[in-house]
């Protein structure tokens, strides 16, 4: 079931073809929370509801379902995510109230599907339902707002939940970050941007964020589950340390440089750090691509045959070069590996962290490294 909601304040009609934004959990929570309020103090379901969004602008909800009896209440909101691939597209948000004696302000519960917080590093401390600082403040806002409208002291629990949100967050980094239970209550803008990098490069942040609150000093970007898992079997590790990297190079050295740990290795396959080494801040093929012209300075150097070389040139793929030198008895992945290196001690600038470089085939194998120095 998708939501029927009317934005106001940030969509342009004059882009009709772009990707259809959607919502966050977190402003889900927070119509429903402001819903669920207002029946509380007036009898009745405001449906929809509008609530204002941090960055400007309102959005309308629909509820789905919602309840009243005695001093609870609770409404939920069906999340659309738009044209985002969000795990929790078309889940069930609920805020469920209770009123609570008067000065005790607003408090928050961690229903079913939502989690709680065990590590420290995230902005909510252990303990804490995984509600995040702004979807709280949007809550306390909504909250406050029907308080100063019908003359009410805006003292509540909300407990949040989302529906089959234990299993779903399986797809997500909440285990790695130390949030069990269930899902994240997330959100900046209120707003899901459809393929956004931006979610994907705070959750390495916050990752780094977890393992130094954690103590730990060797840490581990990898492009995939080939090569972490190549990792895995050379070292053993808390899993925390495993930073989800992807694509994302940029994003978790960049903020390496002012959070630094004492240790990192990097592991990915020949093609995604082929373009790391020249500097690539973002693997992804779409938004970087490889230079043949590159592996052919690197052929040369590793004294491969001159046709090789020249054949290099013009090949559809980074595999087909590196499977030419392999044929051919040349290392190429090593090279790269030293060459990646480089090129990342010169993305960290002078932040003190050692780098190790694996570079693994499609099966996990290590074809060629570059080790920690000392």
């Amino acid at each position: 079931m998708r939501q029927n909601i009317r934005y106001r304040g940030l969509m342009s009609k004059a882009e009709p073809k772009e990707l259809r934004r959607g919502w966050t959990t977190g402003a889900c929570a927070t119509a429903a929370a402001k819903a669920a309020y207002t029946a509380l103090v007036s009898g009745t379901f405001p449906d929809p509801v509008e609530i204002t969004l941090p960055k400007g602008g309102t959005a309308d909800f629909i509820l789905t379902r919602h309840s009243l009896s005695g001093t609870t209440a609770s409404a939920g909101i069906t999340k659309d995510a738009g044209d985002d691939p969000d795990v929790t597209h078309g889940a069930l948000v609920t805020s469920r109230l209770r009123l609570l004696p008067a000065g005790s302000g607003v408090h928050f519960k961690a229903g079913d599907g939502v989690g709680t917080v065990t590590r420290p590093g995230l902005p909510i401390p252990p303990g804490e339902p995984a509600i995040n600082p702004v979807p709280r403040q949007m809550m306390q806002a909504a909250i406050n707002e029907v308080a100063t409208l019908h003359g009410s002291p805006g003292d509540v629990e909300i407990e949040v939940s989302i529906e089959n949100g234990a299993e779903l967050a399986l797809k997500t980094m909440n285990p790695r970050l130390g949030i069990v239970g269930g899902l994240s209550v997330l959100g900046t803008t209120g707003i899901v941007r459809p393929f956004s990098c931006a979610s994907w490069i705070a959750s390495i942040h916050r990752g780094v964020d977890v393992a130094r609150a954690a103590g730990l000093t060797h840490v581990v970007g990898a492009t995939g589950s080939t090569s972490e898992d190549a990792v895995r079997t050379r070292y053993e590790l808390d899993e925390a340390a495993f930073l989800d990297m992807g694509d994302f190079a940029g994003g978790l050295l960049k903020y390496l440089r002012n959070h630094p740990v004492e240790r990192l290795t990097l592991a990915g396959g020949f093609a995604k750090f082929s373009k790391l080494a020249q500097g690539a801040l973002d693997l992804h093929s779409a938004r970087s691509s490889v230079d043949f012209a590159f592996l052919q300075d690197l052929l040369r150097e590793a004294d491969a045959p001159s046709p090789l070389v020249e054949a290099s040139g013009s090949a559809n793929t980074a595999k087909e070069v590196l499977d030419g030198a392999l044929a051919a008895g040349v290392d190429l992945a090593n090279p790269l590996a030293h060459r990646t290196q480089t090129a990342v001690r010169a993305i960290l600038r002078d932040a003190p962290v050692n780098i190790e470089i694996l570079i693994t085939d499609r099966q996990g194998a290590i074809l060629g490294e570059c080790g920690f120095d000392g």
